[in-house]
């Protein structure tokens, strides 16, 4: 167990305070008043270790001096510079499946939104509303027997599967690992699956094989009452495209809850568009969740700091027993090697 106050923990943005505060028990906890790159690069030169919430510099592992390693409170990578990572070789873990339940809900939620659009608000407090109101919902429709197209299959998409199975959807998936696709999806094709679905949820990592993956061919082959949901990055779909799309009617509406640039600033999107719901990244954030990343980010951090044993979940498997007696002489790495290069 490390001696109070004998290491730095850098965070990027505020996590869970009880495990914030249980944090502090054994380090010290500074919070980054802001978290452009002149900021983080300033801050991580003290820091043994990191927790992100923000996205890191390219060239932040540049500045730090003694970084035992990274979390990330969260899934996605795509804040971290990987590669330099890799070549500073600083572990990198983060916390699989913390927000899974909370983004698939989301992604039922904006179905329903969409299919059934109704201000159930409107109707319970305006009598006068009602049997106008009423009357719209003949036009309304379900989700049982539509098709859903998931591209990206991982924890998130394979989740959200089972749930659109148990609503009497069916499922079709992009996915890297087609052959080993769960039950109950049936691959298919990116042209394949954009024409074929209803709806198309995009669920996978932003790395150079997905940006811009969704673009204007596949809005155009879509069906005319198709929506697209992204809780993916913003980047993995050409929005330019997929608000000519809108605005044509080839598609029949969209629900974004990542975008190109966040937070989003004004004029990014036409505010006169109809059947675009845009959300602040918060798919994955919800109390049971926050409390898995902060909880999941704070045990990664102290396995590093305590020197007992690596991250559970860490990203990079080749660091071994040798190159953490190199990183600092008084940590005695005791786990398992491992021998799966970086890259």
């Amino acid at each position: 167990m490390p001696e109070k106050n004998k290491y730095t923990v850098l965070l990027t943005n505020d996590i869970l305070a009880e495990e914030a505060q249980r944090l502090r028990q054994h380090a010290n906890v500074i919070v980054a008043p802001q978290t452009d790159p002149d900021t983080l690069r300033h801050l991580v030169a003290d820091a043994d270790a990191l927790i992100v919430r923000a996205k890191l510099p390219d060239d932040i592992f540049d500045h730090q001096t003694r970084l035992k390693g990274v979390v990330r409170h969260g899934v996605g990578l795509d804040m971290i510079p990987m590669d330099k990572a890799c070549i500073h070789k600083i572990p990198v873990a983060n916390i699989p499946g913390c927000n899974t339940s909370s983004v698939v809900e989301y992604c039922i939620a904006a179905m329903m939104l969409v299919r059934r659009q109704v201000d159930m608000q409107r109707i319970q407090n305006s009598g006068s509303d009602w049997q106008p109101k009423r009357a719209l919902a003949d036009q309304m429709g379900e989700l049982g027997g539509l098709t859903l197209g998931i591209v990206g299959v991982g924890a998130i998409g394979s989740t959200l599967a089972k749930v659109a199975t148990a609503l009497g959807m069916k499922v079709i998936g992009l996915s890297r690992r087609k052959e080993s696709l769960p039950d109950g999806i049936e691959y298919a094709e990116k042209q394949v699956l954009f024409s074929q679905a209803d709806i198309v949820v995009l669920s996978c990592p932003l790395n150079a094989d997905t940006i811009g993956l969704a673009d204007t061919a596949e809005f155009n082959s879509m069906k005319t009452s198709g929506i697209v949901i992204n809780v993916s990055r913003g980047p993995v779909i050409n929005t330019a495209a997929l608000m000519d799309a809108l605005r044509d009617g080839k598609i029949a509406a969209a629900v974004l809850d990542v975008h190109d640039v966040q937070p989003v600033k004004p004029g990014i999107y036409p505010a006169e568009q109809k059947n675009l719901y845009l959300t602040p990244h918060i798919a994955g954030i919800t109390t049971a969740s926050m409390k898995r990343m902060s909880q999941g980010s704070v045990d990664e951090v102290l396995r590093l700091l305590q020197g007992i044993d690596l991250p559970i979940w860490l990203i990079q498997k080749s660091i071994t027993n040798s190159f953490a007696k190199v990183r600092d002489e008084n940590f005695q790495y005791s786990g398992p090697s491992y021998f799966l290069s970086c890259s």
